[in-house]
């Protein structure tokens, strides 16, 4: 971590909306990928980012940035996040060029028709995406062109 001591990895969630994984499972892929980095740890809320910020006691949301359409609704949340708490202030990086075009809508689309989705999720992710679908995902090279 270049930028801070310590991260949090929140995933925010909908209760009234019924994602592919679970709000635990999703909280597993993320501890599994970090494994023992002792200065990130990973949380869930179902509340306002700003009010979770604050019960923690930070002052930085960061945010990534894939493709243009990232911005305007980063730039919205985060305007509406100042709004609710002038302490936070919101970071924005870009994503590596890998990640640009790549979105959870493409990879569940590509991924519940059969298609390789290898090099876009953790191996832990790919694994679950092919029980949740109950099929092999085509781990044909296609992303090396």
């Amino acid at each position: 971590m270049k930028f801070f001591d310590k991260m949090i990895v929140l995933v925010a969630y909908n209760p009234s909306k019924a994602g592919l994984f679970t709000v635990e499972e999703r909280i597993a892929f993320i501890k599994t990928v970090i494994g023992d980095e002792p200065r990130v740890t990973v949380d869930s809320s179902a509340g306002l980012l700003v009010e979770y910020v604050k019960q923690c006691k930070a002052n930085v949301v960061l945010r990534g940035l894939r493709a243009l359409s990232d911005f305007e609704y980063e730039f919205q949340m985060a305007l509406m996040n100042r709004r609710l708490n002038r302490e936070v202030e919101t970071v924005f990086l870009m994503a590596g060029f890998k990640w640009f075009y790549t979105s959870s809508n493409l990879i569940k689309e590509a991924a519940s028709h059969g298609g390789s989705v290898r090099g876009l999720v953790p191996d832990i992710v790919l694994r679950s995406l092919e029980k949740k679908y109950g099929r092999k995902l085509n781990n044909n090279e296609g992303e090396k062109r």
